[in-house]
């Protein structure tokens, strides 16, 4: 490999799903049971740990699809995920209500296996939750909607990692050279 080679990023998402399972359920145990927290929330909140990281340190860290939906980037293997979470015991699914609106809740049942995360991203994941998890699902969806990787997508499409280097101050996490 020549020195070019090593420097390119890899743009298209490598999914870790034992390691999004693990993110998941250390995720839950630190807020899963906060009344704010339910489906649309924990969608923003991997959003947000996953394209910030990205943006930090041009690694993926759970390499999740995202697709730009009317309320903010969803993940598009969640949903089959956590029902195999579910299955095999790792985690429950609670409906209900917060206020007004429907509400989906997961529990973890079991531990996180934090052996799958390097001590960089637990630091990662723990500064995007204190920033973000006690925000409201309304509220997460339009810091989302500032977001560049979200405003440059189509909708019902796949949102490009490559796009937060494109963010405007207010979404950008990462300290440019001018």
């Amino acid at each position: 490999m020549n020195a070019k080679q090593n420097s390119l990023r890899i743009d298209v998402p490598l999914m870790n799903v034992a390691k999004f399972k693990e993110v998941l359920l250390y995720i839950l145990s630190k807020i899963g049971a906060k009344p704010n927290v339910g489906q649309t929330v924990i969608y923003k909140l991997l959003y947000f740990i996953d394209f910030d990281f990205y943006e930090l340190y041009e690694e993926q860290i759970l390499g999740l699809r995202y697709i730009k939906n009317t309320y903010g980037p969803t993940p598009t293997d969640f949903d089959k995920i956590v029902k195999q979470m579910q299955k095999s015991n790792e985690l429950e699914i609670i409906k209900t209500k917060h206020f007004s609106h429907a509400q989906t809740k997961y529990m973890p049942v079991r531990t996180a296996n934090l052996a799958e995360l390097s001590a960089r991203e637990i630091k990662h994941i723990d500064y995007v939750l204190g920033k973000y998890s006690d925000k409201t699902a309304t509220e997460l969806s339009v810091i989302s909607h500032r977001d560049v990787p979200w405003i440059t997508t189509k909708n019902r499409a796949m949102i490009p990692y490559e796009s937060v280097f494109y963010r405007t101050p207010e979404t950008s996490v990462r300290v440019y050279d001018k």
